[in-house]
């Protein structure tokens, strides 16, 4: 009998529950141990091998094996103790003593098939307290999915795991070795979302320099990191990398380059233009997009001065025409036209003079009289459209010349309510005769009519015409004038 008692003395004072004192045999923490103790040796009837078990709590929460269910009623139990009267009969060592637990779940439907030990487990949980919350027992699962926890697992493993769905840690993949072998695993597996999830941590761990240097072999990776980076918007990032390798396809470039539409600050703007011209664009893309860049400038010292001017009020122009939008982020033409209306007289040497434009961006002869002649007739100055169409030879003789034909010169000085004086000017420059004779009847310019039908020699249509002219007036005399000679 003493050697019993001395085994039960060493095993009591060998429980990690050293801050208790377990002298009464019938004290409730003690049935908790022998509890305890009667369900560690019911392990053996669980199936180990099944897998696919799930372990939840009422709560929602993932939760332990049978002991959990324990130690749950144990804290229970201690924090309860000293608000209610013992139950239990001192000296009884039978479990039919107890008062039963009164639960509101039905064991027999919720574990079907679960034989009568499993049913055994979960009852005597709660033997030792009614009063204590009640939880839903949960189902144990096997030894495999503890190696979660001990990071035991390969690269290879690792992958699987997160093919499956499985939670795996990477953070225990330290050296430069183990990040690439876990990389090319997740490669191999063929499985695009392990592919980017691991991809995020090399990206998290690893400088750009060697991130960048190992994608350079591993083409299917690089492809995912740049769609990753594209759907993120990490900019920057996109464009180091793009920079790395200058070999991509160029609708890569080009939706770098589109990006800048969503910039709306134009400083902003300006840094990633400058950013874009590193690009490995072909050398004609590359030329127009430091245009673009130096475009944006121009109009980023164009906009301050002329914002100064207008609200110093330091210029006539500037009142009598108010500028009606900002220039910034507008395209060449507009930028040229904005220059000729406001800054046609500057030197060629100042950023905002129109020369200085057509020479930095080479505008074509065509392009700039055209907009340069919208601009002036615009203002109505006469006098500098008739300087811009006219030039010297290099015996000194000037000559009228337009570039674009002198019937579209007369189209955009009519629609600039242009004098008849002028408009007859150019409509007689014009060299087909019978779009000259239509200009000049549309746009009433009886002279150049009557001086065309005159050098045609053609009295019919001379003396038709006399009926279209009004009676006594000069054009009517000039007729008479000349059929008459």
């Amino acid at each position: 009998m003493s050697r019993v008692r001395a085994d039960e003395e060493e095993y009591w004072h060998s429980s990690k529950f050293r801050a208790f004192t377990f002298d009464d045999e019938d004290d409730e923490l003690s049935q908790l141990k022998e509890s305890k103790r009667a369900v560690n040796s019911l392990r053996d009837i669980v199936d180990d091998d099944d897998d696919d078990l799930e372990r939840v709590s009422w709560s929602g929460e993932p939760v332990g094996s049978i002991s959990w269910s324990i130690k749950e009623t144990a804290s229970g139990s201690t924090s309860s103790l000293d608000g209610r009267d013992s139950s239990l009969q001192k000296g009884s060592s039978s479990y039919a003593a107890l008062p039963k637990q009164a639960s509101s779940y039905s064991l027999s439907s919720l574990f079907k098939g679960f034989s009568c030990a499993t049913h055994l487990c979960f009852s005597l949980s709660a033997l030792t307290d009614t009063g204590v919350k009640s939880y839903a027992p949960e189902l144990r699962r096997s030894k495999a999915e503890y190696k979660d926890y001990s990071s035991d697992w390969s690269p290879r493993d690792t992958v699987r795991r997160m093919q499956r769905g499985k939670v795996c840690s990477l953070e225990r993949f330290r050296s430069l070795q183990d990040k690439l072998v876990l990389l090319d695993e997740a490669v191999a597996g063929h499985d695009g979302n392990v592919i980017t999830a691991v991809l995020i941590f090399l990206k998290r761990t690893l400088r750009r320099e060697i991130l960048f240097r190992e994608l350079e072999v591993r083409q299917v990776a690089l492809c995912h990191l740049i769609h990753f980076l594209r759907e993120m918007g990490e900019q920057k990032f996109l464009l180091d990398l793009l920079r790395r390798h200058c070999f991509f396809p160029l609708s890569l470039q080009l939706s770098q380059y589109r990006e800048h539409l969503n910039i709306q600050d134009v400083e902003k703007r300006r840094e990633f233009l400058k950013g874009c011209i590193g690009l490995p664009f072909s050398a004609e893309d590359t030329s127009h997009i430091q245009d673009h860049f130096t475009l944006l400038e121009r109009q980023i010292i164009i906009e301050a001065n002329d914002r100064h001017l207008e609200t110093a009020g330091q210029s006539e122009l500037f009142r009598k025409y108010p500028r009606k939008a900002s220039i910034l982020n507008m395209p060449l033409v507009t930028t040229l036209f904005y220059s000729c209306f406001y800054h046609y007289t500057e030197a060629e040497g100042m950023f905002s003079s129109p020369t200085n434009l057509k020479k930095t961006f080479k505008i074509p002869d065509k392009q700039y009289v055209l907009t340069a002649l919208a601009a002036r007739a615009k203002l109505r100055a006469w006098g500098d459209v008739d300087a811009l169409l006219t030039t010297k030879n290099w015996l000194g003789y000037t000559k009228k010349k337009a570039p674009i034909g002198f019937h579209r010169v007369v189209e955009i000085l009519q629609r600039n309510n242009a004098p008849v004086q002028v408009l007859q000017e150019y409509v007689r420059l014009v060299e087909d005769v019978e779009t000259r004779l239509n200009l000049a009847t549309k746009y009433k310019c009886h002279d150049v009519v009557i001086e065309t039908y005159r050098d045609l020699k053609d009295r019919i249509q001379l003396t038709a015409y006399k009926c279209k002219v009004e009676r006594g007036s000069a054009e009517e005399e000039k007729i008479h004038s000349i059929l008459s000679n």
